[in-house]
């Protein structure tokens, strides 16, 4: 084996010093390539984070304009159904008011034909004199011009409460048209909102109001009358519904039907069951409120505790 020179040694050194050199700087480079395209990548991410916070912040915006419309409808429709509510009893006033004035009418009818009889009969069971004559004459006379004057005045006041009576039955139309709307409103506000519920950061835990906690649950506070069905079974309570004023054997059977047994349940009736009754009886919306069918359960009811 040959002796190693200086000059070998050397060469030897240096080539690994070229060596070392070159993979430097190859891996600075390899190293300053892959920084770049990390660089490039957080950018990109960066980029993308925050057009996606713009799309969301308009979207939220856009939301936040139809809350606002549904506000406004929700108000103007309450507003509405408030002056047609209103439209709608002083129709039904002025419809009793007429309602009473053609009884009273009927009635002086009545006894002005009554008195004619009494009189013809008179005239014809017994002979008078001239003078007697003539004062029934009279008599008759007068009363067949007042019973003219009644029939005169009768035929305008039947049709001012036939006209009344188709005013306060389209305010009613119109009431239950506002109504429905009212609900659709507010189902589609309820719907919307669900559906587009966001949940932001609480800086300050001061800020919340006192006793309210955040939840999704359904609040079971609220209770309604239950769906229609056919209830063949027995139930709790079973109170004798035809006590109530305009309630009778066929209402009361409906009434059960529906799952309303007891006085309690039709006092606790809202808007919403009384439409549900008011489906099923046609025509009965204004009866329940005329006659007053939840107040009269009320006191009922309350007999009932207290005897």
């Amino acid at each position: 084996m040959p002796e190693l020179s200086m000059i070998h040694i050397a060469l030897m050194a240096g080539t690994a010093i070229v060596g070392a050199v070159a993979g430097w700087i190859a891996r600075g480079s390899r190293s300053r390539q892959e920084k770049a395209a990390v660089n490039a990548g957080w950018k990109d991410q960066i980029d993308a984070q925050h057009r996606e916070g713009e799309r969301l912040a308009g979207q939220n915006k856009g939301l936040m304009e139809q809350v606002s419309k549904y506000q406004a409808s929700h108000t103007d429709a309450k507003n509405r159904a408030k002056e047609l509510s209103g439209a709608v009893q002083e129709a039904f006033a002025r419809r009793d008011e007429l309602q009473r004035e053609i009884k009273d009418i009927r009635g002086n009818l009545e006894a002005a034909v009554t008195e004619r009889d009494r009189l013809q009969s008179d005239m014809a069971a017994h002979d008078s004199t001239e003078d007697i004559l003539r004062e029934k004459d009279a008599r008759i006379e007068k009363l067949m011009q007042e019973l003219d004057n009644w029939q005169d005045r009768l035929p305008p006041l039947i049709e001012r409460f036939r006209v009344r009576n188709e005013e306060a039955e389209q305010f009613e139309a119109e009431l239950s048209k506002a109504q429905e709307r009212i609900r659709e409103l507010e189902i589609a506000q309820h719907d919307e909102m669900d559906n587009q519920t966001r949940i932001e950061p609480v800086t300050d835990p001061d800020e919340l109001t006192d006793g309210l906690d955040a939840s999704n649950d359904e609040d079971t506070s609220v209770s309604h009358l239950p769906e229609d069905e056919t209830s063949t079974g027995t139930h709790d309570v079973r109170d004798n519904l035809k006590k109530i004023k305009g309630v009778g054997p066929a209402i009361e059977k409906t009434l059960n039907e529906m799952g309303i047994f007891s006085f309690q349940q039709v006092a606790d009736m809202s808007e919403y069951d009384i439409d549900r009754v008011a489906q099923r009886l046609k025509g009965f919306r204004t009866r329940i409120y005329r006659e007053d069918w939840i107040g009269q359960a009320r006191e009922l009811r309350d007999r009932a505790v207290n005897a």
